[in-house]
Protein backbone atom coordinates (compact mmCIF):
# COMPACT_ATOMS: atom_id res chain seq x y z
CA UNK A 1 0.00 0.00 0.00
CA UNK A 2 1.65 3.37 -1.18
CA UNK A 3 0.44 6.84 0.96
CA UNK A 4 1.08 10.04 0.52
CA UNK A 5 3.82 12.14 2.88
CA UNK A 6 1.56 14.36 3.63
CA UNK A 7 -0.76 11.51 5.34
CA UNK A 8 2.03 10.06 6.87
CA UNK A 9 3.20 13.10 8.75
CA UNK A 10 -0.23 13.34 10.78
CA UNK A 11 -1.59 11.13 13.53
CA UNK A 12 -5.02 10.00 13.97
CA UNK A 13 -7.23 11.93 16.94
CA UNK A 14 -6.01 10.68 20.07
CA UNK A 15 -9.05 11.70 21.96
CA UNK A 16 -11.39 10.22 19.27
CA UNK A 17 -9.49 6.94 19.48
CA UNK A 18 -10.05 7.09 23.56
CA UNK A 19 -13.79 7.73 22.80
CA UNK A 20 -13.48 4.55 20.98
CA UNK A 21 -12.00 2.10 23.03
CA UNK A 22 -14.46 3.44 26.00
CA UNK A 23 -17.51 2.86 24.09
CA UNK A 24 -16.32 -0.46 22.91
CA UNK A 25 -15.80 -1.16 26.95
CA UNK A 26 -18.94 0.56 27.58
CA UNK A 27 -20.71 -1.83 25.01
CA UNK A 28 -19.33 -4.47 26.47
CA UNK A 29 -21.10 -3.98 29.99
CA UNK A 30 -18.23 -2.16 32.23
CA UNK A 31 -19.75 0.73 33.66
CA UNK A 32 -16.99 3.19 32.45
CA UNK A 33 -17.37 7.01 33.80
CA UNK A 34 -16.64 9.00 30.91
CA UNK A 35 -14.04 12.32 32.11
CA UNK A 36 -12.88 12.70 28.58
CA UNK A 37 -15.74 13.60 26.97
CA UNK A 38 -15.38 16.71 24.69
CA UNK A 39 -19.19 17.66 24.61
CA UNK A 40 -21.56 18.71 26.74
CA UNK A 41 -24.03 15.91 27.69
CA UNK A 42 -27.08 17.78 27.42
CA UNK A 43 -29.14 16.76 24.27
CA UNK A 44 -29.69 20.05 21.66
CA UNK A 45 -32.22 22.05 23.14
CA UNK A 46 -35.96 21.97 22.27
CA UNK A 47 -36.24 25.13 19.26
CA UNK A 48 -33.26 23.90 17.44
CA UNK A 49 -34.56 20.43 17.14
CA UNK A 50 -37.67 21.66 15.97
CA UNK A 51 -36.83 24.02 13.57
CA UNK A 52 -34.06 21.40 12.18
CA UNK A 53 -37.73 19.21 12.19
CA UNK A 54 -39.65 21.12 10.46
CA UNK A 55 -36.65 22.49 7.92
CA UNK A 56 -36.68 18.84 6.66
CA UNK A 57 -40.62 18.82 6.68
CA UNK A 58 -40.54 21.78 4.67
CA UNK A 59 -38.01 20.04 2.07
CA UNK A 60 -35.17 21.68 2.79
CA UNK A 61 -32.70 19.08 1.74
CA UNK A 62 -31.06 20.33 -1.23
CA UNK A 63 -28.11 22.20 -1.90
CA UNK A 64 -27.62 25.85 -0.45
CA UNK A 65 -25.38 28.58 -1.15
CA UNK A 66 -21.77 27.34 -0.31
CA UNK A 67 -20.42 30.04 2.34
CA UNK A 68 -24.10 29.01 4.37
CA UNK A 69 -27.72 30.26 4.54
CA UNK A 70 -27.93 34.28 3.95
CA UNK A 71 -30.13 34.11 7.24
CA UNK A 72 -27.63 32.59 8.70
CA UNK A 73 -24.49 34.34 8.18
CA UNK A 74 -26.41 37.89 8.52
CA UNK A 75 -27.21 36.06 12.50
CA UNK A 76 -24.23 35.66 13.01
CA UNK A 77 -23.02 38.89 12.16
CA UNK A 78 -25.41 40.14 14.79
CA UNK A 79 -24.28 37.88 17.33
CA UNK A 80 -21.11 38.59 17.29
CA UNK A 81 -21.22 42.35 17.53
CA UNK A 82 -23.51 42.14 20.19
CA UNK A 83 -22.20 39.50 22.29
CA UNK A 84 -18.58 39.58 21.30
CA UNK A 85 -18.03 43.22 20.26
CA UNK A 86 -16.79 42.53 16.34
CA UNK A 87 -17.65 44.99 13.61
CA UNK A 88 -19.43 42.25 10.90
CA UNK A 89 -21.90 41.55 8.63
CA UNK A 90 -23.08 38.70 6.70
CA UNK A 91 -19.75 39.04 4.08
CA UNK A 92 -16.99 38.50 6.97
CA UNK A 93 -18.94 35.15 7.96
CA UNK A 94 -18.51 32.06 6.35
CA UNK A 95 -20.05 28.12 7.51
CA UNK A 96 -18.33 25.47 7.48
CA UNK A 97 -18.64 21.81 9.07
CA UNK A 98 -17.62 22.27 12.56
CA UNK A 99 -14.04 24.09 13.99
CA UNK A 100 -12.02 21.38 12.57
CA UNK A 101 -13.08 22.12 8.59
CA UNK A 102 -12.88 26.32 9.89
CA UNK A 103 -9.27 25.62 10.56
CA UNK A 104 -8.40 23.65 8.17
CA UNK A 105 -10.24 25.98 5.58
CA UNK A 106 -8.33 28.90 7.33
CA UNK A 107 -4.72 27.15 6.96
CA UNK A 108 -4.62 26.29 3.59
CA UNK A 109 -5.71 29.89 2.83
CA UNK A 110 -2.86 31.24 4.79
CA UNK A 111 0.08 28.56 4.45
CA UNK A 112 2.74 28.46 2.29
CA UNK A 113 5.18 25.06 2.34
CA UNK A 114 7.62 25.67 5.21
CA UNK A 115 5.48 28.27 6.96
CA UNK A 116 5.53 28.69 10.45
CA UNK A 117 2.37 28.97 13.13
CA UNK A 118 3.30 29.75 16.99
CA UNK A 119 0.60 27.74 18.94
CA UNK A 120 0.82 28.00 22.64
CA UNK A 121 1.23 24.71 25.04
CA UNK A 122 -1.53 22.89 26.35
CA UNK A 123 -3.18 22.96 22.57
CA UNK A 124 -5.92 21.40 21.46
CA UNK A 125 -4.94 17.94 19.55
CA UNK A 126 -5.84 18.75 16.16
CA UNK A 127 -4.00 22.20 16.07
CA UNK A 128 -0.56 21.18 15.13
CA UNK A 129 -2.01 18.32 12.35
CA UNK A 130 -3.64 21.10 10.19
CA UNK A 131 -1.30 22.60 10.51
CA UNK A 132 1.21 19.90 8.84
CA UNK A 133 -1.61 19.28 6.10
CA UNK A 134 -1.01 22.92 4.88
CA UNK A 135 2.39 22.58 4.22
CA UNK A 136 3.24 24.14 7.60
CA UNK A 137 5.46 23.84 10.47
CA UNK A 138 4.02 23.86 14.22
CA UNK A 139 6.08 26.04 16.43
CA UNK A 140 4.84 25.31 20.14
CA UNK A 141 5.81 27.97 22.74
CA UNK A 142 5.00 27.12 26.75
CA UNK A 143 2.55 29.17 28.72
CA UNK A 144 3.02 30.17 32.35
CA UNK A 145 0.17 28.40 34.71
CA UNK A 146 -1.82 28.14 31.67
CA UNK A 147 -2.01 31.91 31.00
CA UNK A 148 0.24 33.09 27.75
CA UNK A 149 3.76 34.02 27.83
CA UNK A 150 4.12 36.68 25.46
CA UNK A 151 8.29 37.24 25.26
CA UNK A 152 8.39 33.37 24.18
CA UNK A 153 5.66 34.02 21.84
CA UNK A 154 7.87 37.15 20.82
CA UNK A 155 10.98 35.53 20.81
CA UNK A 156 9.46 32.42 18.34
CA UNK A 157 8.33 34.62 15.55
CA UNK A 158 10.37 34.51 12.32
CA UNK A 159 10.59 35.68 8.74
CA UNK A 160 8.86 32.35 8.11
CA UNK A 161 5.66 32.89 10.46
CA UNK A 162 2.46 33.60 9.27
CA UNK A 163 0.50 32.98 12.15
CA UNK A 164 -0.13 32.92 16.03
CA UNK A 165 -3.11 30.57 17.18
CA UNK A 166 -4.51 31.38 20.25
CA UNK A 167 -7.55 29.29 22.00
CA UNK A 168 -9.22 31.38 24.81
CA UNK A 169 -11.23 29.59 26.19
CA UNK A 170 -9.08 27.19 25.93
CA UNK A 171 -9.28 23.12 25.52
CA UNK A 172 -7.44 21.01 27.89
CA UNK A 173 -6.63 23.94 30.52
CA UNK A 174 -10.04 25.83 30.34
CA UNK A 175 -7.56 28.96 30.89
CA UNK A 176 -9.35 32.23 29.48
CA UNK A 177 -6.56 34.63 28.50
CA UNK A 178 -6.28 38.48 29.53
CA UNK A 179 -6.87 41.97 27.54
CA UNK A 180 -3.76 42.74 28.29
CA UNK A 181 -2.53 39.55 26.48
CA UNK A 182 -4.61 39.33 23.32
CA UNK A 183 -3.95 43.17 22.87
CA UNK A 184 0.02 42.21 23.11
CA UNK A 185 -0.97 39.42 20.57
CA UNK A 186 -2.71 41.86 18.49
CA UNK A 187 0.13 44.43 18.46
CA UNK A 188 2.59 41.35 17.68
CA UNK A 189 0.39 40.35 14.66
CA UNK A 190 0.34 44.49 13.29
CA UNK A 191 3.65 44.56 14.37
CA UNK A 192 4.88 41.67 12.05
CA UNK A 193 1.84 41.64 9.69
CA UNK A 194 0.85 38.21 10.72
CA UNK A 195 -2.37 36.64 11.20
CA UNK A 196 -4.37 35.89 14.46
CA UNK A 197 -5.92 32.91 14.69
CA UNK A 198 -8.90 32.84 17.53
CA UNK A 199 -10.23 29.95 18.26
CA UNK A 200 -12.92 30.70 20.63
CA UNK A 201 -15.35 27.99 19.97
CA UNK A 202 -15.99 27.61 24.12
CA UNK A 203 -16.99 31.67 23.62
CA UNK A 204 -20.40 31.25 26.07
CA UNK A 205 -18.66 28.49 28.88
CA UNK A 206 -16.78 30.66 31.86
CA UNK A 207 -16.58 30.79 35.64
CA UNK A 208 -16.76 32.83 38.52
CA UNK A 209 -16.69 36.06 36.85
CA UNK A 210 -14.25 35.75 33.57
CA UNK A 211 -15.28 37.08 30.44
CA UNK A 212 -14.12 35.75 27.19
CA UNK A 213 -12.98 38.51 25.46
CA UNK A 214 -12.55 38.76 21.37
CA UNK A 215 -9.01 39.38 20.18
CA UNK A 216 -11.26 40.88 16.82
CA UNK A 217 -13.32 43.43 18.78
CA UNK A 218 -10.30 45.00 20.67
CA UNK A 219 -8.92 47.10 18.50
CA UNK A 220 -10.18 48.05 15.00
CA UNK A 221 -6.69 48.13 13.79
CA UNK A 222 -6.16 44.58 14.36
CA UNK A 223 -9.31 43.00 12.62
CA UNK A 224 -7.57 42.69 9.07
CA UNK A 225 -5.13 40.21 10.99
CA UNK A 226 -7.56 38.55 13.65
CA UNK A 227 -9.38 35.52 11.90
CA UNK A 228 -11.80 34.64 14.50
CA UNK A 229 -13.45 31.06 14.43
CA UNK A 230 -16.45 29.87 16.84
CA UNK A 231 -18.81 26.92 16.87
CA UNK A 232 -22.65 25.99 17.55
CA UNK A 233 -20.94 22.60 18.92
CA UNK A 234 -20.47 23.66 22.66
CA UNK A 235 -22.31 26.61 23.46
CA UNK A 236 -25.00 25.43 22.20
CA UNK A 237 -24.91 21.28 22.29
CA UNK A 238 -24.63 20.89 18.86
CA UNK A 239 -21.92 18.33 18.30
CA UNK A 240 -23.99 16.40 16.31
CA UNK A 241 -25.04 19.26 13.64
CA UNK A 242 -21.45 20.15 12.28
CA UNK A 243 -22.17 23.67 12.09
CA UNK A 244 -19.05 25.93 12.53
CA UNK A 245 -18.13 28.96 11.32
CA UNK A 246 -15.25 31.91 10.85
CA UNK A 247 -15.30 35.97 10.77
CA UNK A 248 -12.44 37.81 9.04
CA UNK A 249 -11.55 40.29 6.27
CA UNK A 250 -14.00 40.26 2.81
CA UNK A 251 -11.09 39.26 1.03
CA UNK A 252 -9.84 36.66 3.20
CA UNK A 253 -13.45 35.18 3.39
CA UNK A 254 -14.05 35.14 -0.45
CA UNK A 255 -10.68 33.06 -0.77
CA UNK A 256 -11.70 30.47 1.94
CA UNK A 257 -14.73 30.48 0.07
CA UNK A 258 -13.01 28.97 -3.13
CA UNK A 259 -11.95 26.45 -1.30
CA UNK A 260 -14.68 25.54 0.38
CA UNK A 261 -16.93 25.13 -2.84
CA UNK A 262 -14.35 22.34 -3.85
CA UNK A 263 -14.47 20.77 -0.53
CA UNK A 264 -17.50 19.90 0.74
CA UNK A 265 -19.69 22.79 -0.81
CA UNK A 266 -22.46 24.05 1.19
CA UNK A 267 -22.83 22.56 5.14
CA UNK A 268 -26.11 20.80 5.67
CA UNK A 269 -29.10 22.14 5.13
CA UNK A 270 -31.34 21.60 7.61
CA UNK A 271 -29.08 21.91 10.76
CA UNK A 272 -28.37 25.77 9.41
CA UNK A 273 -31.90 25.98 10.41
CA UNK A 274 -31.25 24.65 13.20
CA UNK A 275 -28.33 26.89 13.68
CA UNK A 276 -31.02 30.37 13.16
CA UNK A 277 -33.00 28.76 15.71
CA UNK A 278 -30.35 28.79 18.53
CA UNK A 279 -29.26 32.07 17.51
CA UNK A 280 -33.17 33.20 18.35
CA UNK A 281 -33.64 31.02 21.64
CA UNK A 282 -34.13 32.51 24.80
CA UNK A 283 -31.00 33.12 26.26
CA UNK A 284 -31.81 31.65 29.56
CA UNK A 285 -31.89 28.13 27.80
CA UNK A 286 -28.24 28.23 27.47
CA UNK A 287 -27.44 30.74 30.76
CA UNK A 288 -28.74 27.02 32.70
CA UNK A 289 -26.40 25.11 31.43
CA UNK A 290 -23.88 27.43 31.99
CA UNK A 291 -25.36 27.43 35.85
CA UNK A 292 -25.12 23.66 35.48
CA UNK A 293 -21.31 24.23 34.41
CA UNK A 294 -20.69 26.23 37.17
CA UNK A 295 -21.84 23.76 39.91
CA UNK A 296 -19.70 20.94 38.60
CA UNK A 297 -16.73 22.69 38.09
CA UNK A 298 -17.47 23.62 42.52
CA UNK A 299 -18.23 20.07 42.68
CA UNK A 300 -15.31 18.68 40.88
CA UNK A 301 -12.00 21.01 41.02
CA UNK A 302 -11.97 20.36 45.50
CA UNK A 303 -11.75 16.78 44.83
CA UNK A 304 -9.51 17.18 41.91
CA UNK A 305 -7.08 18.75 44.09
CA UNK A 306 -7.30 16.70 47.09
CA UNK A 307 -5.45 13.76 44.68
CA UNK A 308 -3.67 16.09 42.06
CA UNK A 309 -2.31 20.05 41.92
CA UNK A 310 -4.38 21.88 39.45
CA UNK A 311 -5.02 25.43 38.15
CA UNK A 312 -8.48 26.33 38.74
CA UNK A 313 -9.88 27.19 35.28
CA UNK A 314 -12.05 29.52 34.18
CA UNK A 315 -13.89 28.18 31.06
CA UNK A 316 -14.85 25.12 28.95
CA UNK A 317 -15.04 22.33 31.11
CA UNK A 318 -11.81 20.79 31.52
CA UNK A 319 -9.66 20.52 34.42
CA UNK A 320 -5.79 19.90 33.81
CA UNK A 321 -4.05 18.75 36.56
CA UNK A 322 -0.38 18.25 37.24
CA UNK A 323 0.46 14.21 37.52
CA UNK A 324 4.00 14.06 37.95
CA UNK A 325 4.03 13.20 41.84
CA UNK A 326 2.47 10.03 40.23
CA UNK A 327 4.98 9.55 37.50
CA UNK A 328 8.32 7.61 37.61
CA UNK A 329 8.50 4.44 39.74
CA UNK A 330 5.06 4.00 39.61
CA UNK A 331 4.14 5.29 36.22
CA UNK A 332 6.04 5.94 33.30
CA UNK A 333 4.21 8.78 31.92
CA UNK A 334 1.04 10.01 32.01
CA UNK A 335 -0.35 7.83 29.45
CA UNK A 336 0.61 4.45 31.40
CA UNK A 337 -1.55 6.49 34.42
CA UNK A 338 -4.36 7.24 31.98
CA UNK A 339 -4.71 3.55 30.71
CA UNK A 340 -4.14 2.25 34.66
CA UNK A 341 -7.17 4.89 35.26
CA UNK A 342 -9.28 3.08 32.69
CA UNK A 343 -8.79 -0.62 33.38
CA UNK A 344 -8.72 -0.34 37.31
CA UNK A 345 -10.73 2.41 37.84
CA UNK A 346 -12.89 2.58 34.63
CA UNK A 347 -12.59 5.83 34.50
CA UNK A 348 -12.05 7.36 31.27
CA UNK A 349 -9.11 10.43 31.38
CA UNK A 350 -6.85 11.86 28.41
CA UNK A 351 -3.30 11.75 28.74
CA UNK A 352 -1.52 15.48 28.75
CA UNK A 353 1.16 14.71 26.12
CA UNK A 354 -1.90 14.14 23.44
CA UNK A 355 -1.95 18.05 24.20
CA UNK A 356 1.59 18.96 23.96
CA UNK A 357 1.59 18.75 28.24
CA UNK A 358 3.28 15.18 29.06
CA UNK A 359 3.33 14.99 32.91
CA UNK A 360 -0.98 16.13 32.61
CA UNK A 361 -4.08 14.95 32.82
CA UNK A 362 -7.51 16.41 31.03
CA UNK A 363 -10.51 15.52 32.74
CA UNK A 364 -13.81 16.54 31.55
CA UNK A 365 -16.89 17.70 34.00
CA UNK A 366 -18.95 17.34 31.35
CA UNK A 367 -21.40 14.55 33.58
CA UNK A 368 -23.49 14.68 35.83
CA UNK A 369 -22.86 15.93 40.28
CA UNK A 370 -23.31 11.95 40.69
CA UNK A 371 -20.36 10.89 38.31
CA UNK A 372 -18.13 13.43 38.78
CA UNK A 373 -18.45 12.27 43.39
CA UNK A 374 -18.09 8.56 42.07
CA UNK A 375 -14.96 9.04 39.35
CA UNK A 376 -12.71 10.82 41.48
CA UNK A 377 -14.04 8.33 44.33
CA UNK A 378 -12.84 6.06 42.07
CA UNK A 379 -9.32 8.03 41.04
CA UNK A 380 -8.63 8.67 44.52
CA UNK A 381 -9.11 4.93 45.38
CA UNK A 382 -6.94 3.83 43.08
CA UNK A 383 -3.87 6.38 43.70
CA UNK A 384 -4.33 7.43 47.02
CA UNK A 385 -6.19 4.25 48.40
Amino acid sequence: MKLSQRILNIEESKTTGLMDLVQQMQASGTEVISFNAGEPDFNSPEPILQATIEALKAGKTKYSAVPGLPALRKAIAEKVQKENGIAAEAANILIANGSKQILYNVFQAICNPGDEVIIPSPYWVTFPEIVKLAGGTPVFVDTQDHQLDLEKIEAAITPKTCAILVNSPNNPTGAVFSEASLRAVGQLALKHEIYVVSDEAYAGLTYDGAKHLSLAALDPAFAPWVITTQSFSKDYCMTGFRVGFLVADKALVKAINNLHSHLTGNVCTFAQFGAIAALEMDPQIMLQMQETFQRRLDIAYPLCTEIFDCVKPQGAFYLFPNVEKYLGERFADDDALAEYLLKEAHVAVVPGSSFGAPGHLRISFSTSEENIRKGFERIKKALVG
